[in-house]
């Protein structure tokens, strides 16, 4: 059946079109822990999933969203409960703000404690266990709501053991119609190519793994004193992700620290991008200044900080900050849609398409 009515819109005299970023938006942590306690107080849901979805309220068509883009979910499970296998093809990172348990993501088992940082990649079945003694809340974070948008999230319940490949699991298959023995012919010098069927059907794997950051082992290659010669931000970077330098292949997560008994200076100006940002604040206090919107924030504070092409900058007091920022900067790669600027009088760059920014020290050193 095919639908008999459309439009034609006439676009001969339109003007370009201004983007309209999404406010700001603050979930402080008094919100997130009632949130919490609900769900532990709740019945047991059928597939183990006490969890609860975060949606901005500009988010009026039903894809779900904290950003755009992106989703933010808190979940919890009480010590020795356990969720139902599932495999999505929405990619996640999750961030441990309490507790601990383990992840299984296909034939991997992960320990997964307090500040740790996880990746899970589409289509592995995967589900958590409560294996402490006290409540485990996770916020993660998924390209859910974009899928929505392209009408293509897919979500189906599995049994982990008895996954099997699509090519174990098809019939007789001629192994021998594959890219290797498609047509690859090249048109021009300047790179034009006419490639046969199998290069979309049969592509190159590069493996994903899930990972895990452990804090531990992260927070030693962080700066938490002045003049120790470490890193105030760092990527958490999974080598699958190759040149979008991603934790996931829609996402990036950096975790930042501030050293207590260094205050920020003055309110000046930000920067901004067309990748969304945002901040999990799990230790300190200070504000952000978004579109010159100031917002403070404390630890436990989930905050929309840097919505998609908003002039925003952060500011933290003499308790210093650890915050957990996730942007879908990797996705915008992929899309060649990344534009960036750094100085509001300065240029507009398209990163990963033309010569980046150099000399960039943001908020490792500079604020």
């Amino acid at each position: 059946m095919t639908a008999d009515v459309f439009n034609f819109v006439d676009g001969s005299h339109a003007a370009p079109a201004p983007i309209q970023p999404w406010s700001p938006i603050l979930v402080p942590c008094e919100a997130i822990e009632r949130e919490i306690e609900r769900l532990a107080d709740a019945p047991r849901p059928e597939d183990g999933r006490r969890s609860t979805l975060i949606v901005h309220p500009l988010c009026t068509d039903g894809s779900l969203g904290f950003g755009p883009g992106v989703d933010v979910t808190i979940n919890v499970l009480k010590p020795g409960e356990q969720t139902r296998a599932l495999r999505r093809n929405s990619n996640q990172i999750e961030f441990c703000i309490r507790g601990s348990g383990t992840m299984y993501v296909g034939h991997n088992a992960q320990p997964f404690n307090r500040w740790d940082v996880a990746s899970i990649p589409s289509m592995q079945p995967y589900y958590h266990k409560n294996t402490g003694n006290e409540l485990w809340v996770r916020l993660t974070y998924s390209n859910a709501p974009l899928l929505r948008k392209l009408a293509v999230h897919w979500v189906d319940y599995v049994d982990p053991v008895q996954i099997r490949s699509a090519a174990a699991a098809g019939e007789d298959i001629n192994e021998n119609i594959n890219r290797s023995t498609a047509p690859d012919i090249q048109i021009s010098a300047d790179g034009a190519r006419l490639r046969g069927y199998e290069f979309l059907t049969d592509i190159q794997v590069v493996e994903n793994k899930p990972l895990v950051w452990p804090w531990e082992t992260v927070s030693q290659a962080l700066s938490f004193e002045k003049g120790d010669e470490k890193r105030n931000i760092m990527l958490l970077y999974n080598p699958a992700t190759g040149r979008r330098n991603g934790t996931t292949h829609s996402f990036f997560a950096t975790l930042f620290s501030r050293q207590k008994g260094n205050p920020s200076g003055p309110i000046g100006r930000g920067h901004k991008h067309s990748s969304v940002a945002i901040n999990y604040h799990f230790s300190g206090r200070g504000k952000s200044v978004v579109d010159n919107v100031v917002v403070p924030w404390k630890a436990g504070d989930l905050l929309l900080s840097g919505p998609s092409w908003s002039e925003h900058a952060h500011y933290y007091d003499h308790e210093g900050a650890l915050v957990l920022t996730v942007q879908d900067h990797p996705l915008h790669i992929g899309m060649e849609s990344l534009i960036w600027q750094e100085r509001m009088d300065g240029p507009i760059l398209n990163l990963g398409s033309e010569d980046g920014q150099k000399g960039y020290i943001g908020p490792r050193q500079a604020g």
